[in-house]
């Protein structure tokens, strides 16, 4: 008989939230059980499974979400810096933090209800009103879908072109070519997409690893700044706008640069399409995700403090050579090329750290809607390779996804920026959709399904609030950074989902409307 001991942690990693789930089989051997038993599932996992109408295919011994916010929050200061400036960045952060917070909260409700890696389209099957259930369904899915996808390239573009903006710093004689960007974001991908597939089971001690970095290299970019560096008077960084988009008023040019914060903070909803991989997903998960959404706030809000009062003239910052306005930060602070790598090289880690995490995310969200047959080759995607137990074709479409999309940026780096835009707009329209049918839901006071994590009666009201944060928030990620428009300057987000909807609509037409399969069709409530 084997032995196992069981190391069920539920981290959070401020600034990038990890919640890892870890079993080891310490003596080998075989024992027969329930399949749900030998994938490592608690039996409220097992029962969840049948209730959903699932089997279990992927181990639960790991699952990791690595949102990497206080980093973020300093790659992406430059569009809050043109539209907002400090003042826009600090207080847009602020009210960004607290409207996510209604919204993860939701989310993590449905997550306690359904805990499955289909997440939003399977919720929107579950709660939506019968006549519209499949049809809505099927949307939310390729939603989501395009949200993760594009998203996933996104932040691989973001660490490459972090990379050459580090060697800008060190060769003089370096010039930014497009085509070198889009080869770091395949490398990138490519070795996240290693550790994915060959090294899955590695997983949980890497992100353990991981941990570590992320905290002390939050510490050490943090003392840093605030010993090195000159400081910024509170008045001057707390209440100084700035127009740089040429907007008519300041207010709108604040919610545009709120681009950055949005983008920082989102993606808590990650570890959802990991719960079929959680340990007692059904509580741990919804937990976790808070507890990832206060700490990363938490950090984020400290490095941005730090960020503005440590940045200088915003003019200068912004005309880096780097690309990057933290990477000069960094520069004017330590007078150092190597003290400025080494605080970009740990911005770079944690970046890199969450491609990974990002990718196996992305697989397991694309897996799930293959499984119910919402995709082009679905039979295909969904094949999960016997004695992996890891959607292996799901990731590897991921990698292939991923280094198509990074072509773009050869053509038209300003097209490819779209793309990070393009993954807020889908995953927020995501969010909008599912949270939308159980307001729906709540309101014609029909019944929810049992769980052992709830808002209770407070529910309705931060369901209606995370909502309308949403949809303010939806429509302004569609906006150019400045004005007038140019094809340069042009926000193709628009073009690009627009078209991504048009087809997933064709292909429902044609064959989706055939083959797909609702959710709702397979859960078993009464169980």
């Amino acid at each position: 008989m084997s032995n196992f001991s069981v190391d069920e942690s539920k981290e959070i990693k401020g600034g990038g939230g990890l919640a890892t789930v870890a079993l080891h089989d310490e003596e080998g051997g075989f024992e027969m059980r329930s399949r749900s038993s030998r994938l490592r599932g608690t039996e409220a996992d097992e029962r969840d499974m049948e209730m959903l109408g699932r089997k279990q295919q992927l181990n639960a011994s790991f699952a990791c979400t690595l949102m990497s916010t206080w980093e973020i929050t300093l790659v992406t200061a430059e569009f809050g810096l043109i539209n907002g400036g400090t003042a826009g960045l600090i207080w847009g952060y602020l009210i960004t933090w607290a409207g996510y917070s209604l919204v993860f909260a939701s989310i993590a409700e449905m997550a306690a209800m359904a805990p499955t890696s289909g997440g939003q389209y399977h919720w929107v099957s579950e709660f939506a009103p019968r006549r519209i259930q499949r049809f809505l369904s099927y949307m939310t899915g390729w939603i989501s879908v395009l949200g993760w996808q594009t998203g996933c390239a996104s932040l691989a573009f973001l660490a490459g072109t972090v990379i050459q903006g580090l060697i800008v710093i060190n060769d003089v004689n370096y010039v930014f070519q497009n085509w070198h960007g889009t080869l770091l974001v395949i490398a990138i991908t490519v070795f996240a997409i290693i550790f994915n597939s060959f090294l899955a089971k590695k997983l949980p001690m890497v992100e353990g690893i991981v941990l570590i970095i992320h905290l002390l290299g939050f510490f050490a970019v943090l003392i840093a700044l605030w010993v090195l560096s000159p400081r910024s008077d509170p008045t001057s960084v707390f209440t100084q706008f700035s127009n740089g988009g040429g907007w008519s008023t300041t207010g709108t040019s604040v919610m545009v640069g709120l681009l950055s914060p949005v983008y920082a903070l989102i993606g808590s909803d990650s570890a959802v399409h990991m719960s079929e991989e959680i340990k007692d997903a059904g509580v741990v998960l919804p937990r976790a995700m808070m507890w990832a959404m206060g700490l990363n706030g938490f950090l984020g809000f400290v490095m941005l403090i730090t960020f503005c009062f440590t940045l200088g003239s915003i003019d200068e910052a912004l005309g880096t050579e780097t690309g990057y306005p933290f990477i000069q930060v960094f520069y004017n602070s330590t007078n150092s090329n190597v003290g400025t790598s080494i605080l970009t090289a740990i911005i770079i880690v944690s970046l890199t750290s969450a491609c990974i995490s990002t990718v196996a995310t992305v697989s397991r969200q694309t897996w799930s809607f293959a499984r119910d047959h919402g995709l082009p080759f679905s039979s295909t995607i969904a094949y999960v390779k016997p004695g992996w137990n890891i959607p292996l074709n799901a990731v590897l479409i991921t990698l292939l996804v991923t280094v198509l999309l990074s072509l773009i940026n050869i053509g038209s780096s300003v097209a490819f920026n779209a793309i990070g835009s393009l993954a807020i707009t889908a995953l927020l329209g995501s969010y909008i959709i599912s949270i939308s049918v159980l307001i729906l839901r709540r309101v014609r006071k029909l019944p929810l399904p049992a769980r052992r994590w709830t808002l209770g009666r407070a529910g309705i009201f931060v369901n209606i609030g995370a909502v309308a944060f949403l949809l303010v928030v939806w429509v302004f990620t569609l906006f150019p950074i400045a004005i007038p428009v140019t094809l340069a300057t042009m926000n193709w987000n628009c073009l690009m989902f627009g078209s991504a909807m048009i087809f997933a609509l064709v292909y429902y037409a044609l064959w989706g409307r055939k083959s797909y399969i609702a959710p709702v069709l397979l859960v078993k409530r009464n169980i």
